[in-house]
């Protein structure tokens, strides 16, 4: 198999990279109440002939896991209509704020929905969540050091976060209910394996909490 004699010395590191192609032109071909869904002419290369592409075009989100002193997580459950589900996440949102900084939005997505503020922020994992028909980019963040937000000061949730409900469980238990089928939100997928692969060194490897992100749509 290629590679498969490699030693650990040449082995190359793989990581995603731009690709530039050629636009040939771009439209809007549906305007929504949140994103759009645009259609892009382009070329993979000379003399490959024109390739059209429709995806929603999306301003990225970011995802938070919360940890206590015990290491156990917040996962929140939530109504998600398209699939028609009640489902078990990580706080999360859109950064759908002009210019707002990552960390801040994650910051306001975990006291509107978790009710929490959090002292110390590292990036969990960043990725694509559809790229063959979105080009929402969302990143992860482990949040710790977690303070109650006080009752005067909470976040009025509404429609479906109004029914949101709290738990918290161990890092093991999230790992296993992922593994055996019972979590399908891909953040909170993400933000849990990666929490487990995370705390084999006590989390001494994670990036800080601003990080460059360039594969957010701001920053291509």
């Amino acid at each position: 198999m290629p590679g498969i004699s490699e030693t650990p010395s040449t082995f190359r590191k793989v990581s995603d990279m731009p690709s530039p192609r050629r636009l040939l032109s771009s439209s809007k071909v549906y305007e929504g109440r949140i994103w759009d869904v645009v259609s892009d002419a382009f070329e993979l290369g000379e003399d490959t002939g024109t390739l059209v592409r429709d995806y929603i075009d999306h301003p990225g989100a970011v995802a938070v896991l919360p940890m206590n002193v015990d290491g156990e997580i917040l996962l929140l459950k939530q109504y998600r209509h398209p699939v028609g589900m009640d489902l078990w996440e990580i706080p999360a949102g859109l950064l759908d704020v002009a210019g707002e900084d990552f960390v801040a939005g994650a910051a306001r997505e975990l006291a509107e929905e978790a009710d929490l503020t959090a002292a110390t922020w590292n990036v969990l994992a960043d990725f694509f969540n559809s790229p063959g028909s979105s080009s929402e980019a969302i990143r992860i963040y482990l949040a710790r050091g977690l303070a109650e937000v006080p009752e005067a000061e909470r976040h009025v949730r509404t429609d479906e976060e109004a029914e949101i409900e709290l738990v918290w469980v161990t890092l093991d238990e999230a790992v296993s209910a992922v593994l055996e089928g019972r979590l399908h939100n891909p953040s909170a997928v993400v933000g849990i394996l990666a929490a487990a692969a995370a705390r084999a060194d006590g989390f001494r490897n994670l990036r800080p909490a601003n990080a460059p992100w360039p594969a957010h749509p701001s920053q291509r």
